[in-house]
């Protein structure tokens, strides 16, 4: 199963704010560079972490591209969070302390 991403900001079945978390760089991260039209980002997220569902992960560790995969220009490095497990470690501290200051 998934990671919930949303499970911190919800509230009585609402989702709350969901504050924009920047991802480190790490030595261990992968790059890819992205062909519009043939890369996609739940392809990605399934080829590092075998499971199709962190492509907002990848979002979140190249802010310069928006947050829509399709904005993101041709030719572009894509950086992908590694490993898994580290990066959602660091997400969830990142939510709590957010949490401990905001609400």
């Amino acid at each position: 199963m998934s990671y919930d991403r949303y499970s911190k900001v919800r509230l009585n079945g609402k989702i709350g704010i969901v504050p924009h978390i920047e991802i480190p760089k790490s030595d261990s991260d992968y790059y890819e560079t992205y062909e519009r039209g043939k890369t996609r980002l739940d392809n990605l997220s399934y080829k590092y972490y075998k499971d199709t569902n962190y492509d907002w992960l990848i979002m979140l560790a190249n802010p310069e591209y928006g947050s829509m995969e399709f904005d993101i220009p041709d030719g572009s490095q894509i950086r992908v969070p590694y490993p898994l497990q580290s990066v959602l470690q660091y997400y969830n501290s990142a939510i709590d302390n957010y949490n401990r200051l905001y609400k």
